[in-house]
């Protein structure tokens, strides 16, 4: 198919001891194991971040305190709050 010209196969066997090996990291859709790593935990930080500022903002939406916030330990008293009996319609 290809083969080298005697001054590239030349230039190939002179290679120094002590120059730098180059290598291609291995990639997935354009990332490499390092920045993807560095990539998901940025995401999952937003994420967590985002998750905790909807729970805190709708905590006060009866169906979210009932069904997410009172099923978390030590702080199911603290979400409770109960109707006065002076204040219920019925």
């Amino acid at each position: 198919m290809f083969t080298p010209t005697l001054r590239r196969a030349a230039a190939k066997a002179t290679t120094s001891a002590f120059a730098p090996k180059y290598s291609i990291p291995p990639k997935v859709a354009g990332f490499t194991l390092p920045s993807a790593v560095q990539a998901g935990s940025l995401a999952a930080s937003f994420g967590v971040f985002a998750g905790t500022a909807a729970l805190f903002m709708f905590g006060e939406v009866p169906r979210v305190r009932r069904d997410i916030l009172q099923q978390i330990p030590g702080l199911d008293t603290y979400y409770d709050r109960p109707i006065a009996p002076e204040d219920n319609p019925f």
